[in-house]
């Protein structure tokens, strides 16, 4: 297929696409016009749920009323069906609310589809333009850093020719002067007034002043680390347009906060989880507490109490005063009777912090990260369905790691470790804190001079 007949399809296919949800909104505008007429005693029986008994049929022989619909060989059975009267008028509108408390779930729940459709167009438009917002400017950049690094060599070339024509001269004009008191020593050694040369060889043997050219040298790569410092310079303009990024991402990703709390019939018998289940610390002495089949006893571990099989999540943790810890997702089929290795390959997407300053991505390999300054409250994001985990600085308001392309196909949970006491270093506890979603963003812009 010819690439014009590819956008064609392309453009066809969307347009269809939006044929679709245009009809689905209209219908959705329509079904709230024409909205079942409900008496109040109706409305009174939408407000219990409906259980449906058991049916109440018989079989007879000779019964009037009777319906034949139930056949046994070539012989008709009758079965005696109750009446409207019999059953109940009860019992008709029990079955009618139900019925019209399911139509209006699904209505709701279609607007709710046809609002999220059009919400993902707006979204994807606003995504494509920021796209060709960024990568415009950094054509610009790239444009710019390729004229600065040519300016660059081009004016340590000229520099360097300048050098060595400057040398040249200078060579050329102390050759000239050494050969001219050559030839004047040449005709003082052919002359035969003896008291001629006397009184002139002094001077002629002593060599006119010269340069020591033994340290003088032309490099012949005078541009030597320009490409160089012109990718550093790109590197902190693309450093400067991510911390941007990053921090519009956060405030996106701060619309999908939950309410993680700490589950404390998993957390090792010497961690302490505080009374409203938002705290975690290490402690001194083992808890008195029952060993379970979902309690780590090898490792000072706790999960959050929340599983997430689907959709988005977002929760922030304090890690301030903390010079070793652990911070992530796990599986819920991680092993807790056993010592923990953190990998994906073991169900764990986490960071770890270690000796004070190091954090360390729990991937495969791990990966040191190199972090501007040390994050005092750490956000993390789960999108289920795309297989990514991140985490971000949250006061930083900057990208710390992501896991990324991973299938999940078990429930999630939040994971906290605390580390070691480390003799009373490590003693803060690690907090999980409201979502702050009124973030205020500043949004730096590369220098254009």
């Amino acid at each position: 297929m010819s690439p014009n007949n590819k956008w064609i399809g392309r453009a066809l296919n969307a347009s269809l696409l939006y044929l679709v949800l245009f009809v689905c909104l209209a219908r959705t505008a329509t079904l709230d016009e024409e909205d079942i007429e409900i008496d109040d005693e109706e409305e009174e029986d939408l407000e219990y749920e409906y259980s449906m008994k058991q049916d109440r049929h018989t079989c007879g022989s000779s019964q009037t009323g009777q319906y034949p619909f139930c056949k046994d060989k070539d012989q008709v059975i009758h079965h005696y069906v109750h009446t409207r009267d019999e059953c109940g008028e009860t019992d008709f509108k029990k079955v009618r609310a139900e019925m019209q408390l399911m139509i209006q779930e699904r209505r709701k729940k279609m607007k709710e589809i046809a609002h999220s459709a059009k919400l993902i167009k707006n979204n994807v438009e606003r995504e494509k333009e920021d796209t060709v917002l960024f990568l415009t400017e950094m054509a610009r950049l790239v444009e710019k850093t390729y004229v600065e690094v040519i300016e660059e060599i081009e004016k340590k070339q000229k520099a360097a020719t300048t050098r060595a024509i400057e040398h040249i001269l200078e060579l050329t004009q102390e050759i000239f002067k050494l050969q001219e008191r050559s030839t004047q020593l040449e005709q003082l050694s052919h002359t035969e007034d003896h008291l001629h040369l006397l009184q002139m060889f002094p001077s002629l043997c002593t060599p006119p002043a010269t340069i020591d050219w033994s340290e003088v040298s032309i490099h012949s790569d005078p541009s030597v680390g320009a490409v160089r410092r012109g990718v550093n310079k790109m590197r902190k303009a693309l450093n400067s347009e991510e911390n941007r990024l990053s921090a519009a991402e956060l405030g996106r990703i701060k619309k999908c906060a939950v309410n993680v709390t700490l589950d404390p019939d998993t957390a090792h018998p010497y961690l302490i989880v505080s009374a409203d289940e938002k705290q975690v610390r290490i402690g001194d002495l083992r808890q008195n507490v029952t060993d379970s089949p979902e309690r780590f006893n090898l490792v000072v571990n706790v999960l959050g109490k929340e599983a997430f099989s689907s959709g988005r999540f977002y929760y922030e943790v304090q890690v301030k005063g903390k010079t070793r810890l652990d911070l992530g997702v796990a599986v819920e089929s991680i092993n807790r009777k056993t010592v923990v290795t953190l990998s994906p390959g073991h169900g764990y997407l986490a960071i770890c912090l270690r000796d004070g300053d190091k954090y360390v991505a729990a991937d495969n390999p791990a990966v040191l990260l190199s972090l501007s300054q040390k994050p005092q409250k750490i956000g993390v994001y789960v999108d289920y369905e795309q297989g990514q985990v991140s985490f971000y600085d949250v006061d930083n308001r900057s990208h710390i790691y992501s896991f990324t392309d991973y299938t999940f196909n078990q429930k999630l949970y939040p994971f906290f470790s605390t580390g070691t006491d480390d003799y009373g270093e490590n003693s803060a506890p690690l907090v999980i804190t409201p979502v702050n979603q009124q973030l205020s963003i500043h949004f730096p812009t590369f220098d254009k001079a």
